[in-house]
Order: C-alpha cells, then structure tokens, then sequence
C-alpha cells in the first residue's frame, strides 16, 4: 500500500469478486455475488443478520473458502489462497488484541513476523501509534485500555504491514454510541489520508450511511442493490431496500396505471413503477417527504391539490430537531401515516393532537414496489 494524502476511489477495479457461491450443507449463504471494488474506494456490506455480508467478507480473506466462484485482487487471482499468503490486514468486532503484549507489541506482531530490524519495527510501531492518535499508550496493555482504544490498536495491527486491502468486521458494534460515532469519523479520515481499499461488514445503516463511498445491501445471500448513500437512500430498487435503510411508510394498495396507486378510497400519482393495474402493491414514502401544507378549506381550482388531503394528527412524538407524527385519514382505509415535521412547521401550523392539518404525498417521492414475497 502507498500511502498518499487526500486519496480518494479511482476508476481501477482493486477486488473482482465473480459469481461467488458459498454454501453450508443445504443452506446456500452467498448465490452467485459478482462485486467489483475500485482502488481506494471505502465499502460498506450491510444488511440484516444472516444476510451474508460476513461470508463475503471471509471468502474475501481466505478465512471461508466459497463453494464456487472467483476473487481476483489487483489482478491476481487469490480464491484458492490460504489467508497467510493474502494481502490485507483485518479488524474484528472483538478487537482480537493480545492479552499478554504491550499496545505496541500487539501492532509489531505482524512486522515481527516479516524478519524486520528492530530499529525499522519500532519506527514503524510509532508511526502508527501516531497515526491512531495513540502515540503515549504503547506500553499499556489493552485491559488498561478503553474500548476505543483497543480499537485504535487493533486497527493500527491491521494497517502495519501496509495491506493493499483493510478489511472491517463491525468494528465499532462493540463500543457505546458516542464514541461509535468519533470513532467512525477518524476511521473513515484516516481510510482517506492513506488511500486503502477498504471493506467493511456493518448492520448499523447509519454507519454505512456516513462512512462509505458506495454501499451495498444484501438479504438472503444476494445483492439487493449497490449504490452511493444517497443513492441507496433516496432511490431504493427494492422494498427490501427501501424498508432496511431508514424509516420508511409502507401502506397496502393497488396499482393504479403505470405511476399511480390507489391507498383505500383514494388515488394517487407515483413514481413509475410499471407494475399491472390492480395488482397489489406497497405504496412507500419517507417520513420527512410528506410536506404539511397548511390548515382549513382548501378549493377545487388549488392547484396544488395533486396527492394531497386532509389529516386527523393522532399522535406526536417530540424528538428534539423534529416532530415525528401520527396522521390519519379514514378514505385511507385504515392505514396510518408518519410524518417528520420541522419545529418550524408545527409553530406555524400550531398543530396539537386531534388537530387536522392538509399534507401532501410528492409524486415523485412516493414509491410503489410488489409486495415482499412470503418467508
């Protein structure tokens, strides 16, 4: 690995990972996953418990050799290498840290191991105790360290031999929010400055959210869909997807032409979806894209009528930035909505429970997806 300053993704695929099957017995955990990494570039696997993110990622590191398929990294091809004569460094969960050596033993390990000059071992030792910001915890041992400490530590091991591929296995899930959350920060900093190609298996979506170049979701061993954050978030291709990252309103109806739906009595223009009218669908929209628009009558010749009605405010949530609420509407046929409203928004609406208010769907932020097929 080179390290660099200010390195970002380039256009150079770094991992091909191609048609890569795993499978334990009968149980099939990765279906033919095709993947390309681009040098540099920080990814994220997310998805729910026994998704396959983690199998991935140890047919990555030889740890779990897959059943069938390719990975190729920096243009050899490494599917049938044991781990030893792979090249990256990993961080776990668990820290994995050498109970009985220093912090600074426990990154000179793996130096160590190469033959280096003592000299050339401690240097390096103390540039990456620098690095992690660390540079005055070598010799404690890491029960006299914090659990973010640990996780310094353990990340400046991985990075010691200069990998060309740092893997990440949910290497902040073990440590309390706060710090979970500086943590993240530096990692993501320090993933930039040195230009790594980075792998890293999360649930946590706010994690991929905030540190990722591209994320990709996965659910019952395949990919559902890959993507920058914002992408992901705001243009889901599943309702998997769609569900998984963020909170998202899911409401039963019925396809109504190409980009309408219909939610109990009434009709509403959506995204296009193309699925055949009448079919059932899930129509989805995002908390904070329901826009209030005011209170009182509202005239036929408005022109701003379009996916908008009336709403009963059943209940109220006050979550410090915003409101999350409660809205109803009996032509919905039952179904309730939430929406995130602003501070703003509540003063000036001066809505309280029971109160009714007029809020609008956008079309183009109301979804419409088949519905999830049965377990």
């Amino acid at each position: 690995m080179t390290e660099q300053t200010g390195a970002g993704p380039s256009s150079e695929v770094y991992l091909h990972i191609d048609r890569l099957t795993k499978k334990f017995g009968s149980f099939v955990a990765l279906d033919s996953v095709s993947l390309d990494v681009y040098e540099g570039e920080f990814i994220c696997f997310l998805g729910p418990s026994g998704c396959g993110k983690t199998t991935l990622l140890r047919a990555i590191a030889g740890l779990d050799i897959q059943t069938s398929g390719t990975v190729r990294q920096a243009d050899a091809d490494i599917s049938a290498l044991p781990p030893s004569e792979r090249d990256f460094g990993i961080v776990f969960q668990s820290y994995a840290l050498f109970p009985n050596l220093t912090a600074e033993r426990n990154i000179a390990f793996g130096l160590e191991n190469q033959k280096l000059e003592k000299s050339a071992v401690d240097k390096r030792v103390n540039e990456l105790l620098e690095l992690v910001g660390l540079p005055d915890q070598g010799p404690k041992y890491p029960a006299q360290l914090s659990g973010g400490q640990q996780q310094r530590i353990a990340l400046a091991r991985a990075l010691a031999t200069s990998p060309g591929l740092l893997l990440l296995d949910e290497p902040l899930s073990a440590l309390d929010a706060k710090v979970r959350a500086h943590l993240r920060h530096e990692m993501k900093d320090l993933q930039r400055r040195l230009g790594v190609t980075t792998v890293m298996v999360t649930h946590d979506q706010e994690e991929a959210l905030t540190m990722a170049d591209r994320i990709v979701v996965m659910n019952h061993g395949v990919i559902e869909q890959v993507g920058t954050p914002t992408n992901i978030y705001r243009e889901p291709d599943t309702l998997f997807v769609a569900d998984f990252i963020g909170a998202m309103n899911q409401v039963e109806g019925r396809a109504n032409g190409a980009n309408g739906v219909s939610i109990g009595e009434m009709n509403f223009t959506s995204r296009n979806h193309g699925l055949t009218s009448d079919a059932p669908v899930v129509a989805a929209i995002r908390p904070e894209d329901i826009v209030p628009q005011g209170v009182g009558d509202y005239s036929s010749s408005d022109t701003n009528l379009e996916n908008s009605l009336e709403v009963e405010i059943e209940s109220m949530e006050f979550l410090g930035s915003f409101w999350r609420v409660s809205l109803k509407n009996n032509a919905l046929g039952g179904a309730t909505l939430v929406a995130d409203l602003s501070i703003n928004a509540m003063r000036r609406l001066e809505v309280t429970t029971d109160s009714r208010i007029r809020v609008k769907l956008p079309s183009d932020r109301l979804w419409v997806f088949p519905p999830a097929a049965s377990a």
